[in-house]
């Protein structure tokens, strides 16, 4: 089975997930994940980060996330944590911006 490891910036924050597939959806400028791979319910330790991500992606067959959103999709051999990272600002990662085109300025004035 093939493992990717998804990062992408939403709200504020770096989500990182594990999924089964990811590819260029339907729908014109996003990526489809599918098949998202979470921790074990009888580990001892409970992550509370994880738990969050469980909870948010409950019921979820599919998710799209925006392809300006997403900072690296890697294939990785084993499934590792899946964890919600703050944005602290460092120059590591840099989100695109919002708006690549601005409302035109009207020359009917």
């Amino acid at each position: 089975m093939r493992i990717f490891r998804v990062s992408f910036i939403n709200q504020g924050k770096v989500y990182q997930l594990f999924a089964e597939s990811v590819n260029q959806a339907d729908v014109y400028g996003f990526i489809e994940i599918k098949g998202l791979i979470f921790g074990e319910n009888s580990a001892l330790v409970i992550d509370p980060s994880e738990e969050k991500l469980k909870s948010e992606f409950s019921g979820v067959s599919r998710t799209l996330v925006p392809m300006h959103a997403v900072i690296r999709v890697d294939e990785v051999e084993k499934r590792g944590q899946c964890k919600i990272m703050e944005l602290d600002g460092s120059p590591n990662i840099t989100p695109f911006p919002g708006h690549i085109y601005g409302p035109g300025k009207s020359s009917d004035k």
